[in-house]
């Protein structure tokens, strides 16, 4: 949750009268491309005076509000950069609270600010708002990312009153844009059904993206958005915000066009169920919320981001990863030693890096053979693993591949011994029947002995287990009946949950700071940028059928880059195995299937297939992408990989429509290349005993390719190509 600001009502004295400043004061936040201009006024108000396409001379930000000729701003706080309530705002707040007296109103005036050079293009801009009445402030903190146009602010919340000072709202960030016209891109989704968007213009009023379901923010509704001003952005026109909240809980974004037809967005917690009582000297930290703009569409957008996680977020994002088998679909919880034995024997046959086991190793006294009991009791079961995990590890190295291992610590089942031994440790209400989500409850992450147990079960898996290699960190259930036998303050619930899930994985990752670890869950892609900082991986979806997978693996890429997206070759689906081993491609490549059931050819693809990954891999992971053909508009899809020196590439190409007929009818318009420059373009991952239907014997210029384009002639009966392009 970001850190802790120490000491500064020791820099200024808080004062009833408000000094006014000789002139107003122009503090320009700016990247690559864009500017954050914040503005101070007079009375010491800070507004944002501007957000877009940064400016050659400085000066000149003074001279925005001339341009515009709109209704007057009653309040003069409507362009606030953190917007208080009770006093003079009529709009939305960023912040509500109830001071020790009783009153409920804020005002917010600057102070200070402080400018740091952080290195490597990073900058840090911290502003000290208070009030002047009482003794209540906030800072805001501005991180600008300057190649990557990327900004993450959030805000640090003190008071030094008598007592205790209640927050009603407490928002991570407050934007304030003006265009002539806003169209959302948003995105809902539930299980085997993530990242379905909709995009519409916003109207007069609130627009809410929230999620109250305490873990699992994105089962329905996901944190991220775009928002294009004056007109729907496409992949390559247009001008795009990219919005995204860095935290794993309840959050809330508000969209509001108001009343001078500004789009003002503010997003931070859900305050839902959560008034928080903040102590005298009490840091509250928000998470961060990131953005970015592009003035070139979404597809210059998505590339910055991506750019940003994987060099200053993802865990790990600029290093390897590994290629896994995993063993649910060929065994689910019906396994023995013996068999995953002969799972591991398929690992180092299909070529990959890691056999992952699943759930269903572990309890004994209710056995885990089923999702309805087991969990909580993290010891192996005796009957299938009479030798333990370590067998298994050994057996793994012995086979020259590495081992992993499912948990899913935050949880329980009433069926357990855990929850026999520590009922006061689940999230239940005491005199409420209990509600469950697949079978099964949520621990109290907000009491320390909880928190003590989840790092012990992976400790302890580390500790007798020296060799283990892999986490897959499953999170299958929501929040119901929300309430903690530990906390005397209900409303703090949600809040302490996930600091306490974060507390565990800062312990986690201290002591393993390397090993690679899925975040995951049972469906609703539990993914987002506050837990990215602990993970290297995500689960997009227990819906793994490669044709839903395009779409799906197609909007998470606006958001999150191709290394984090942890994409499995399974049994799903109807299309032939070359069609789901190339999707999964897309991303880090992984498994599910049942080694001894394929056929010879289909053996022989996937193991050349791996080589193939392992020779373009870092390309896919490192490069940029650009989306050449969208799945929602034609009967192909079409995305490319190119490596930053625009010399090497891989284009991935699938039939979306099974209509006869349909196919690559037109060319494929590439992007990223460099237009003087020739390149010839190869098939690469055929199927054995095919050939490629391409002249794979002519060159083109980067400049043909990305006006006239490249057929990769697509049809029934090449529903999935993939492309190399080298520059000769």
């Amino acid at each position: 949750m970001r850190f802790a600001l120490k000491g500064l009502w020791t820099l200024v004295i808080c004062v009833v009268s408000i000094p006014v400043l000789a002139q107003e004061q122009i503090i320009p936040i700016t990247t690559a491309e864009n500017a954050m201009v914040l503005k101070v006024d007079q009375q010491k108000n800070l507004s944002i005076l501007y957000y877009g396409r940064k400016l050659g001379n400085n000066n000149e930000y003074a001279l925005i509000p001339q341009a515009y000729k709109q209704t007057s701003d009653y309040t003069e706080v409507a362009d606030a950069a953190y917007t208080a309530s009770g006093s003079r705002n009529l709009l939305e707040p960023a912040i509500t609270v109830t001071h020790a007296d009783g009153n409920n109103s804020l005002d917010l005036r600057y102070v200070q600010h402080e400018q740091k050079d952080l290195g490597s293009g990073v900058s840090q801009l911290s502003i000290l708002l208070k009030d002047p009445v009482y003794h209540f402030q906030v800072t805001l903190f501005y991180k600008s990312y300057f190649k990557q146009d990327v900004i993450e602010q959030w805000a640090v919340i003190r008071h030094a009153e008598k007592s205790n000072v209640t927050l009603h709202k407490y928002a991570s960030a407050n934007l304030h844009i003006k265009a002539k016209s806003f169209w959302l891109t948003q995105y809902h989704g539930d299980w085997a059904k993530e990242m379905q968007s909709e995009t519409s213009r916003l109207t007069h009023g609130i627009k809410t993206l929230d999620s109250k379901l305490g873990t699992r923010a994105n089962l329905f509704q996901p944190s991220v958005f775009m928002v294009s001003l004056d007109q729907p952005a496409t992949e390559d026109e247009g001008t795009v915000l990219y919005g995204a909240l860095e935290y794993s809980g309840n959050f809330k974004t508000d969209l509001e066009l108001d009343y001078q037809n500004n789009l003002r967005i503010i997003s931070g917690i859900n305050s839902y169920a959560s008034a928080y009582t903040l102590k005298p000297n009490e840091d509250f930290v928000t998470p961060g919320f990131l953005y970015t703009l592009s003035h070139e569409g979404k597809g210059s957008a998505s590339r910055k981001l991506q750019d940003w996680a994987r060099n200053f977020k993802v865990l790990d994002g600029k290093k390897d990863r590994l290629t896994l088998l995993n063993n649910w679909e060929a065994t689910y919880f019906d396994f023995d030693e013996s068999k995953l034995k002969e799972l591991i024997k398929d690992t180092r046959k299909l070529g990959v890096d890691l056999f992952l086991l699943d759930d269903g190793w572990f309890a004994n006294k209710y056995p885990r053979n089923g999702d309805v009991a087991g969990l909580g009791d993290w010891e192996p079961n005796k009957k299938k693993l009479p030798n333990g995990i370590g067998t298994l590890v050994k057996e793994a190295a012995n086979n020259q591949v590495k081992f992993g291992i499912w948990i899913e610590p935050e949880m329980i089942n009433p069926k357990s011994e855990l929850y026999e031994q520590h009922p006061d440790w689940v999230v239940k209400q005491p005199q409420r029947a209990e509600h469950y989500f697949r079978n099964q409850l949520v621990l109290d992450l907000s009491n320390p002995k909880v928190q003590d147990f989840v790092f012990k079960v992976v400790d302890d898996l580390f500790t007798q287990n020296g060799e283990l290699a892999y986490i897959k960190w499953d999170c299958n259930a929501v929040i119901y009946n929300a309430h903690s036998a530990y906390l005397k303050n209900q409303s703090h619930f949600y809040i302490e949950y996930m600091r306490g899930l974060y507390n565990v994985l800062k312990r986690i990752r201290s002591k393993y700071p390397t090993v690679p670890m899925m975040l995951c869950s049972g469906g609703g892609g539990r993914v987002d940028y506050g837990a990215l900082e602990y993970f290297t991986e995500f689960w997009p979806s227990d819906n793994t059928d490669p044709l839903e997978r395009i779409f799906m693996q197609w909007e998470y890429s606006y958001f999150y880059p191709a290394i984090t997206s942890a994409n499995h070759v399974t049994d799903w689906g109807k299309q032939p195995i070359k069609f789901r081993t190339d999707v999964a491609m897309m991303g880090k490549l992984g498994f599910d299937i049942v080694v001894k059931h394929l056929s010879e050819k289909d053996l022989q693809y996937c193991q050349n297939a791996i080589k193939q990954y392992n020779s373009f891999k870092d390309i896919v992971w490192f490069g940029k992408q650009y989306r050449l053909a969208n799945p929602t508009e034609g009967d192909i899809a079409s995305m490319a990989y190119i490596n930053e020196e625009k010399s090497k590439g891989v284009i991935f190409n699938y039939l979306v429509n099974n209509r006869y007929g349909t196919g690559s009818i037109y060319p494929v318009r590439l992007k990223g290349l460099e237009p003087t420059a020739r390149y010839k373009i190869t098939e690469i991952c055929l199927y054995p005993g095919t050939k490629t239907s391409i002249d794979e014997s002519q060159t083109y210029s980067g400049e043909f390719l990305m006006t006239i384009g490249f057929n990769p002639v697509v049809h029934a009966q090449r529903t999935s190509v993939v492309l190399n392009i080298e520059k000769i």
